[in-house]
């Protein structure tokens, strides 16, 4: 069905293709590109451009102005190119709530299929990606090219980016599509194992020299505590605010660069086992503002705070590790629904479902990702 591989556009951006080079035009949410019918129109092609970049489901049942045959919606049916966004429809991230399940589709076996990503199930995920028909049918990044350069001089708009960067695709049975296409290559993939074995040192040295400030073991412990437990409400503030601020991303060609190296290439291909966890360096510019940070808070104990940084960076080691299993190990039962909650987040759900340790801040904070619709 065409909901799973069509893009939404927005109405601006249909309005735009008004001209006889590129000529859209609507019935109802459904957006036609009936550029090649202008010229072969029988009415002419000047009755064509009348109603480019508009909704034309008037004019088709006005018999007075002209009938149209069977042929007419034919040439519709095959020149479907995308759908306009549903009434209603869900709020950008940053926000709490979303209907984007709310306006999706149910297919006659059941299932249902996301408007926007135009899956129904995290099977869906791994189905190779044809790179060509993609690139041809949404007109966004060709995976056989560096993909950094093609996001910058790209030209997209932010609501045209993030529909498409959302949309999962999955490259070559799961390998690494080119980000740099150079030297640079190896420095946009991390194995999972490269994680403990650079943060795990730092954080036994850390508790080391944290050591000499406490009476006993059980104090470190827990303040150690302390610092995880904190973590997992980092953990959500990060995914929901700063790797998906889309509502408050800038619309330019910076903004949508910068959203796409840290974290939209992971909506965009999920099953790039390299890009799951976060390189060291990226991980340490956004952890040295909280070092200095914490230790402003605890500025009267340099102990504790040093502790609870390290049990916080203990948070995130497991974090990273956990999210890489939930996308590519099978997993022991309660893990199971962890890792069923999380990739319902990347096909079914992106603006809901931030938690990834664990569902609980997504209960305090009603983001809990909500239950597709089901087939009567």
């Amino acid at each position: 069905m065409p909901g799973r591989t069509l893009p939404t556009f927005t109405l601006a951006e249909v309005e735009s293709h008004n001209s006889k080079k590129s000529c859209f035009v609507t019935v109802g949410r459904n957006v036609y590109d009936v550029t090649d019918f202008v010229d072969s129109h029988p009415g002419g092609s000047e009755l064509v451009l009348e109603y480019a970049g508009k909704d034309i489901a008037a004019i088709l049942k006005d018999e007075a102005s002209h009938t149209h045959s069977e042929a007419a919606y034919e040439v519709l049916d095959d020149s479907l190119v995308g759908f306009l966004p549903a009434p209603n429809g869900a709020s950008a991230n940053g926000k709490a709530k979303s209907t984007a399940v709310d306006s999706g589709e149910v297919t006659a076996d059941g299932e249902f299929v996301h408007p926007r990503t135009g899956m129904s199930k995290e099977e869906d995920l791994s189905k190779e990606t044809d790179i060509a028909d993609d690139y041809k049918t949404h007109k966004f990044l060709d995976l056989n090219r560096p993909l950094l350069l093609q996001v910058w001089f790209g030209g997209f708009s932010k609501e045209f980016y993030l529909d498409q960067v959302h949309r999962p695709r999955h490259y070559r049975g799961g390998q690494s599509a080119p980000i740099f296409g150079n030297f640079l290559e190896p420095l946009s993939m991390t194995p999972w194992w490269v994680i403990p074995l650079v943060w795990l040192p730092p954080v036994s040295y850390g508790l080391y020299l944290a050591s000499e400030g406490f009476n006993n073991l059980y104090e470190e412990a827990g303040w150690f505590l302390f610092g995880l437990s904190v973590w997992t409400l980092v953990e959500y503030v990060l995914h929901r605010f700063l790797f998906h601020l889309d509502y408050y991303l800038p619309d330019n060609r910076v903004g949508i660069t910068l959203h796409f190296l840290l974290h939209g290439v992971h909506h965009y291909l999920p099953m790039d086992k390299y890009r799951l966890v976060m390189p060291p360096t990226l991980f340490f510019v956004l952890a040295f503002p909280f070092w200095k940070l914490v230790h402003v808070i605890f500025f009267f104990n340099w102990y504790i705070g040093t502790t609870g940084f390290c049990g916080a960076i203990f948070g995130y080691i497991c974090y990273d590790l956990t999210h890489y299993f939930l996308h590519h190990q099978n997993l022991p039962l309660w893990w199971k629904k962890l890792k069923k909650l999380h990739l319902q987040h990347h096909f079914l759900d992106y603006e809901n479902g931030f938690g990834v340790t664990s569902p609980f801040w997504d209960n305090v904070f009603g983001t809990q990702l909500k239950s597709p619709l089901k087939k009567q």
